[in-house]
């Protein structure tokens, strides 16, 4: 605790009895005794407080799925691009009818009327492109 070891620990309690006395003893271990006690009613009615607003037992978590040491971004990233990307057009359809479903997509697009080629304006050489110093 604290970085303390057994012999520092106990120089520190004598050298603590030293300083408050025989006489003042007592008391302060009294105080240290009520400070303790009343931590852990503390922690208690947190806890219990925690259970009714979030309707969960703490014990019941597990805390490990949130720790944010198993996220690794490599691992995540090297996962997604590794995915397999054959998947079933719907979660109980077949294999075999994605496979139909994307031929007949294909075919659809290669059907589909042809697009008006886009029309692209050029500047002649030299001049300016339009600014707008109303629009910055």
């Amino acid at each position: 605790m604290f970085g303390i070891n057994g012999p520092e620990f106990f120089l520190l309690l004598i050298i603590g009895v030293l300083v408050i006395g025989p006489q003042r003893l007592p008391e302060y271990t009294q105080k240290l005794a009520n400070l303790v006690k009343e931590v852990r009613r503390m922690a208690s009615g947190a806890r219990e407080q925690i259970k009714e607003e979030v309707g969960i037992d703490i014990d019941d978590v597990d805390w490990k799925k949130y720790d944010p040491r198993q996220y690794d971004p490599r691992r995540i990233i090297k996962e997604a691009l590794l995915d397999d990307d054959s998947k079933p057009v719907s979660a109980g359809a077949p294999a075999a009818v994605a496979a139909v479903a994307g031929t007949a997509a294909v075919a659809a697009v290669e059907s589909a009327p042809a697009r008006p080629r886009r029309i692209v304006q050029t500047l002649p050489p030299g001049e300016a492109a339009p600014y707008d110093t109303e629009a910055t």
